[in-house]
């Protein structure tokens, strides 16, 4: 049998990602020219490309909260399982189309929480945050959800077509139920599916952005299963929450939600805005800072990795008094008997 084993040099370039994680044209096409001359000289031989580099998704904020931007490889510092390893990918998101582009998709809550005003100033913060954006090499996908998950607009970076699907927000309230859950486990189906699995050879950044008033009622997939999903995609979950007040609070402190009690967000590497005032713009400017303050860091698993089939605890740390947030904390690999 014969392998084509990528080397495990450390890059600055997404083109030596695997072809899991990128599928660079160029890559495949040297593989399948070298599978085909191995065929034709014996087709018992199978060609296998034997590498697959393990990716985490990371947001660094200061003792202020603020995000950190222009951290370096030699920043960072990676443990598997208290064991430090050798970080053989990195890079960071940038503006200016040179590093790495978006893929978002919107799941907007059109149960009833939200009154049609609010649903009027969200369709213009949500025009600003896709103004913004443009200069990643964006796409983006809208969701809504009631009792019913439903896509109004599949991945696109044509504002025209983004307008059309906000345009269709006031139109289609339901009232009945408020499946959450089932929609971000929707948007992450979305991503893995029909999102760009790489544009211009880069690893695109996958976010949910959800917004509800974050009391989900009805769903069928359990808070575990969709962070779990989550944690496989490589996707990070935003929420924007319309707190609940208590009339009792008279600092009209926001309750805890049950949205936040399940650690979607947190477990996934994202983070929870609330929309506490009428403006919606401040806030979705402030998650556009969150969502590109991110970096990506991956290694190649060692061979009990590769056969054990044991989940793997994995922490990120920076070499400064940083606070690290992590899209997930571990991994997990299929057993693979020799």
């Amino acid at each position: 049998m014969f392998y084509l084993q990528i080397p495990s040099k450390f890059c600055c370039s997404p083109s030596r990602l695997s072809l899991r994680l990128v599928r660079l044209p160029l890559l495949l096409l040297m593989v399948f020219s070298f599978s085909s001359i191995a065929f034709a000289q014996n087709s018992d031989d199978v060609i296998r490309v034997d590498t697959e580099l393990t990716a985490f998704e990371v947001t660094v904020t200061d003792k202020k909260g603020n995000p950190v931007r222009g951290l370096k490889a030699e920043d960072f510092r990676v443990f598997e399982n208290d064991s430090e390893r050798k970080i053989d990918f990195f890079e960071p998101l940038k503006k200016q189309n040179d590093t790495r582009p978006l893929s978002i998709v919107f799941a907007l809550d059109v149960s009833g929480s939200m009154t049609p005003d609010e649903l009027e100033r969200l369709r213009d913060a949500l025009r600003i945050f896709v103004r913004n954006l443009a200069d990643y090499e964006s796409y983006f996908a809208v969701m809504t959800f009631g009792m019913e998950v439903k896509t109004l607009q599949s991945f696109t970076n044509r504002p025209e077509k983004l307008e059309k699907s906000f345009g269709k927000l006031m139109k289609d309230q339901d009232g009945l139920s408020t499946h959450a859950y089932d929609a971000v486990d929707d948007a992450v189906r979305l991503l893995q599916k029909k999102s760009p699995s790489a544009v211009k050879n880069q690893l695109p950044k996958r976010a949910v952005v959800l917004i509800t008033d974050g009391f989900p009622v009805g769903d069928t997939v359990a808070p575990k299963t969709v962070i779990e999903r989550a944690n496989k995609a490589e996707t990070s979950v935003y929420s924007v929450i319309l707190p609940s007040f208590s009339r009792l609070q008279g600092n009209r402190k926001p309750l805890m939600t049950p949205l936040e009690a399940s650690g979607l967000t947190d477990k996934t590497g994202g983070k929870n805005f609330y929309a506490t005032g009428g403006d919606f713009a401040p806030l979705f400017r402030a998650l556009a800072e969150e969502i590109t303050a991110s970096y990506v860091l991956a290694f190649y698993p060692n061979d009990a990795a590769l056969t054990d089939g044991k989940f793997r605890r994995v922490r990120i740390e920076t070499r400064d008094d940083f606070t690290i947030k992590q899209n997930r904390d571990g991994y997990q690999l299929k057993k693979n008997e020799k």
